[in-house]
């Protein structure tokens, strides 16, 4: 059956990280929550996001259609209900909607929670993201989760004797990939080295750990699980049960912990945040639903930073920062806990980065990995900036 992703209410709630993409092109673990729909399904699926995205992200809907949220993992039990569905019946979870069998027509009601004419059925609780911080609060369960995927009835390549591995037999590593010299402990978790990825010598990495294809672990890097490292990206220094998307680097000296960043993002070199109050009390987030901040229920808690974000050296960043798309940050002293998208400065004082200035920028880094800066990506971003624009009172 033709498979939808749809994005419900999480979408507001997981910004800045979602203004350019559908909740299903999230990372945690070592996939996307659409690439580990797909390989569990064994099928392609589309995604039913924001109007604004449909360009760059279209959905495929056919007369009769499975839908899926976003933002649940596919287990085992929960695929075989959802197989059993049969058309206009939702299968909903603590008043979640997880899945549904659909005609053409009706697709819209799950992401306006509209049930009217349903046949409604109940499950138990699911593997699922609500909110940003879940990104890194769930990442151990969820590498677990993607190594099984992945490695099930498959061989490890083999890995070279220079390294002092413990656990090796929880240790998996793709084709093409180099590991030289380095400490890698696999007791609490597993390791999962990607496709042509390597980890120089020197580095110390403890599972529960993904290291996804053609990303790079610099010499002497210290990384504590559960860490995620997207596809060509390139890491340095001390990094703490963190998620790092596709095409971003922290690639210097300094400290990230307990934080996400988006793609396409850059860490100046001896860039540090702090993911622990002074007093040790609860951490707070800033909240696009509510436009305030809002408890996490985390003792620790860093920074999350949208897309295309970068900062200068020596940057300093609070205890629960979030970072909106398209911002350059540079200077000395803390950041405000809470930076809009399109933000140029920094402790001293903010301007707005103008698009002329994000898209030059934004085409010169994706052109060094070959990749173009297209007309629906300008749209995408040109829309957040209109959206965002409430919040950059400079």
């Amino acid at each position: 059956m033709n498979t939808i992703l749809f994005d419900d209410s999480r979408w507001e709630s997981l910004l800045p990280l979602t203004f350019t993409k559908p909740v299903s092109y999230l990372r945690t673990g070592i996939l996307t929550f659409k690439e580990r729909w797909e390989k569990s399904l064994k099928h392609k699926v589309s995604c039913l996001s924001k109007d604004y995205l449909a360009e760059k992200f279209p959905v495929c809907a056919e007369d009769v259609n499975l839908l899926i949220n976003s933002g649940v993992f596919p287990e085992s039990g929960l695929i075989k209900e959802i197989k059993q569905l049969k058309i206009n019946e939702v299968l909903v979870s603590d008043n979640v909607i997880l899945a549904a069998v659909l005609e053409k027509r009706d697709i819209l009601k799950l992401s306006r929670s509209n049930l009217d004419g349903l046949s409604i059925k109940n499950t138990s609780p699911v593997l699922q993201i609500r909110n940003t911080w879940d990104l890194f609060k769930i990442n151990g369960d969820a590498i677990k989760f993607d190594y099984k995927l992945l490695t099930r009835a498959r061989k490890s390549e083999k890995i070279s004797k220079t390294n002092r591995l413990v656990n090796a037999k929880n240790i998996f590593i793709e084709k093409g990939a180099k590991v030289e010299f380095a400490v890698i402990n696999a007791e609490a978790g597993p390791v999962y080295i990607g496709k042509e990825a390597e980890i120089m010598e020197g580095s110390l990495i403890r599972g529960p750990f993904a290291l996804c294809e053609h990303a790079v672990v610099k010499m002497g890097a210290k990384i504590y699980g559960p860490t995620t490292i997207g596809p060509h990206s390139k890491v340095g220094g001390e990094i703490n049960n963190s998620v790092i998307s596709a095409y971003s680097n922290k690639a210097h000296d300094g400290f990230l912990g307990n934080s996400v960043l988006g793609e396409w993002c850059n860490l100046g070199a001896d860039t540090n945040n702090s993911n622990l109050k002074n007093n040790y009390a609860e951490v707070k987030l800033w909240s696009y639903e509510s436009e305030r901040f809002e408890k996490t229920g985390l003792q620790f808690c860093g920074l999350i930073m949208g897309d295309h974000s970068k900062c200068g050296i020596n940057t300093m960043f609070n205890t629960g920062t979030v970072v909106g798309i398209c911002s350059n940050l540079f200077g000395d002293g803390f950041m405000r806990n809470f930076i809009p998208s399109f933000s140029w400065g920094g402790a001293s004082g903010f301007t707005v980065f103008t698009l002329p200035k994000v898209f030059e920028v934004a085409s010169i880094v994706m052109a060094r990995r070959e990749i173009n800066l297209d007309e629906a990506d300008k749209k995408i971003i040109a829309q957040v900036f209109d959206a965002t624009k409430k919040y950059r009172q400079f």
